[in-house]
């Protein structure tokens, strides 16, 4: 978003300044599960805000600058505070660690979903004045991130779409059907606000639930269970928040000295090796920069899977 407003703080629902403020910031929906994290998992925690009871603190995990503030309940809600996270206070990443209602089959109760997608009843997106349905999602450095976190700590955790519901009581008793048979995977009521602010002011959002109770199935868990429990869905956003401060390359493994790479001419893109040895072109290895590098002479305009050489070199 270009149209960042500078010096407009504090805002009338957060009492402090930009500085104040991580470069990622963990939003559960409930102010004392703010607190839980913050107690439990940061070191030197200071509270930099409390307005209207929406706790807000600052310290450090493992070495990395967190903030942890609660979002309330709702789109409007997290649709003030992640506004104003991102457009007033500097932040990059909000990561949302809420609850949510299992609505698939194959979601459990205590199960961990990472929102790929938020679908929604809401008309948030109507503000944008768009030809057409916006498709709110994830922000892929922070999704793939996440999702590399819950492998390694053995969580058992779905990649999906959730359901961001503007109503929790419903008097449409067929929609959590008609949602499921979607693929949906489970409801709750922040993630598309969130999204939507996150792709308008051009900064990362995503959502990790727990799965708190099973609107099909009836099984629930208490309200303390809620609040203070669901730790390894806090574990997995603090983890990702350290991954993301140290600037970690997930989108590909290092490459090694030795590791082949194949260095196309520039601009004309870009065929497989295989086309053009059919074609009688061929390949020839050479050395450079301390690397196998096959230097191709081939010229096609077909866009295939290669790099141009300015982004392999």
């Amino acid at each position: 978003m270009s149209e960042i407003i500078e010096n407009n703080t504090p805002t009338p629902h957060i009492d402090a300044v930009p500085e104040d403020f991580a470069r990622t910031v963990l939003m559960p929906g409930d102010p004392l599960r703010a607190k839980f994290i913050a107690e439990t998992y940061l070191e030197d925690a200071v509270l930099v805000n409390n307005v209207r009871g929406i706790q807000g603190y600052t310290g450090t995990y493992k070495g990395t600058r967190v903030s942890v503030m609660a979002s309330g309940m709702g789109m409007p809600s997290i649709g003030i505070y992640s506004y104003e996270l991102f457009n007033y206070f500097g932040v990059d990443n909000i990561i949302r660690v809420g609850t949510a209602g299992g609505i698939s089959e194959d979601v459990n109760v205590r199960d961990i979903v990472i929102a790929m997608g938020a679908c929604t009843n809401s008309n948030y997106a109507a503000q944008y004045g768009l030809p057409g349905t916006f498709a709110p999602i994830a922000s892929y450095p922070l999704l793939r991130t996440a999702i590399r976190k819950a492998q390694e700590q053995g969580a058992a955790f779905h990649v999906g779409n959730c359901l961001s519901s503007d109503t929790f009581y419903s008097d449409d008793t067929t929609a959590t059907e008609k949602w499921s048979k979607m693929g949906v995977l489970c409801v709750e009521m922040e993630a598309a606000a969130l999204y939507m602010n996150a792709a308008r002011s051009g900064k990362n959002a995503l959502g990790i639930f727990t799965v708190s109770d099973h609107i099909v199935t009836g099984e629930a868990t208490s309200s303390e269970e809620r609040q203070t429990s669901f730790t390894q869905m806090m574990e997995i956003a603090l983890e990702t928040a350290v991954a993301l401060s140290e600037n970690e390359d997930e989108t590909e493994e290092p490459v090694s000295p030795d590791t082949p790479v194949l260095v196309l001419p520039k601009r004309n893109l870009k065929a497989s090796v295989e086309r053009k040895t059919r074609r009688g072109k061929r390949c020839q290895p050479r050395r450079k920069v301390n690397r196998k590098v096959i230097h191709c002479t081939a010229r096609r305009s077909t866009a295939d899977c290669y790099a141009t050489e300015e982004e392999l070199i």
